[in-house]
């Protein structure tokens, strides 16, 4: 059984400059890089993000996939254990949209993985509040662009006792400790 990192995408890894669409536009946060290099030595690594940009109509699935070949490229990872990207809107049915945790129950099942050593890593409540759903750890990142956690993700992460991480190499090293 391995340990997992669930990891959003914008905001948590990279600069969010709303609805992302072409692979110039990611741009790795600080601290990323050296973040990701340390999980994957003792993490499988799997990409969670949501994109309804897609479903919208302002760049396609194709496009999303070419920023995630640009955000491995930057970070120098071969590749993610898996990406899910889930294209709805918020008022869209989903299977996979943050905060639910069909994708993190699916991999836990599916690729073995001790789900009392999973975690999910984002900046936002739908993120952390996902990993409630799915029983495994939440770590709450401040918000990549503005350099400090959103609002009603920190009073969720309060409630709920899910730490709160200045970035995301305080996250990893959060969660290594933990291992």
């Amino acid at each position: 059984m391995k340990p997992a990192l669930f990891l959003d995408r914008d905001d948590t890894l990279v600069f969010d400059e709303s609805y992302m669409s072409r692979p110039e536009q990611i741009r790795l946060l600080s601290g990323a890089k050296e973040a990701i290099k340390l999980a994957a030595e003792h993490f499988e690594l799997y990409l969670l993000t949501n994109q309804s940009g897609i479903n919208r109509g302002y760049y396609t699935f194709k496009d999303a996939e070419a920023c995630n070949a640009r955000l491995l490229e930057l970070l120098e990872l071969p590749s993610f254990a898996g990406i899910c990207i889930a294209p709805e809107t918020p008022d869209e049915p989903s299977k996979y949209r943050k905060p639910l945790p069909a994708y993190i129950l699916e991999r836990i099942e599916a690729d073995k993985l001790d789900a009392n050593k999973c975690w999910i890593i984002g900046d936002k409540r739908s993120d952390i509040e996902c990993g409630v759903n799915a029983k495994v750890g939440s770590i709450l990142v401040f918000r990549g662009a503005t350099g400090a956690p959103r609002e009603s993700a920190k009073q969720y992460a309060e409630q709920n006792q899910i730490p709160i991480c200045e970035s995301i190499l305080d996250a990893v090293n959060f969660a290594l400790a933990k291992l």
